[in-house]
């Protein structure tokens, strides 16, 4: 298992929800939700320094049969655009498939209802999507997912 913070990002139209993990790489937590628009990839920059990331990793959302659409497409823009960012810490892209139906349905059997689950589901989704790539890892001694190429 390699060493060190990572964090997880679940991108949406609107917000990026933002997981970091602990520096052994075991435990996934929330960290903050950012707002999509002007800021957002210096912001997720900024979070990447401040929690000395070894790596991103990002969500991609794929079809229950595995293809990609474009909200697939619009994530690896993202994904390549966030890389150009925060190089030299590589991001990688992982299967994210149903991370966001697993979070809301987490909280709302913790009993957040309305606007309060709307503002924490994001994050929620993230810490999914990095504690599965974290577990991936643990389990077959592989980086998760496919790495981002910086000119893509």
């Amino acid at each position: 298992m390699r060493h060190g913070t990572r964090l997880g990002l679940d991108p949406g139209d609107a917000r990026v929800g933002v997981a970091r993990s602990d520096p052994t790489g075991f435990l996934a937590t929330p960290l903050e939700t950012v707002r999509r628009g002007k800021g957002d990839l210096a912001r997720l920059a900024t979070l990447t320094r401040e929690a000395e990331a070894v790596e991103v990793v990002v969500g991609l959302p794929r079809s229950l049969s595995g293809g990609e659409g474009p909200a697939a497409a619009k994530v690896r823009d993202f994904a390549a655009r966030l890389a150009r960012r925060v190089a030299p810490v590589p991001v990688r892209l992982v299967d994210e498939r149903l991370t966001t139906v697993s979070a809301e349905s987490v909280l709302r059997q913790q009993g957040r209802k309305g606007a309060d689950r709307r503002a924490v589901v994001d994050m929620a989704a993230a810490v999914l999507i990095l504690q599965h790539a974290l577990d991936t890892e643990r389990s077959s001694g592989q980086a998760p997912g496919e790495i981002v190429e910086e000119n893509a």
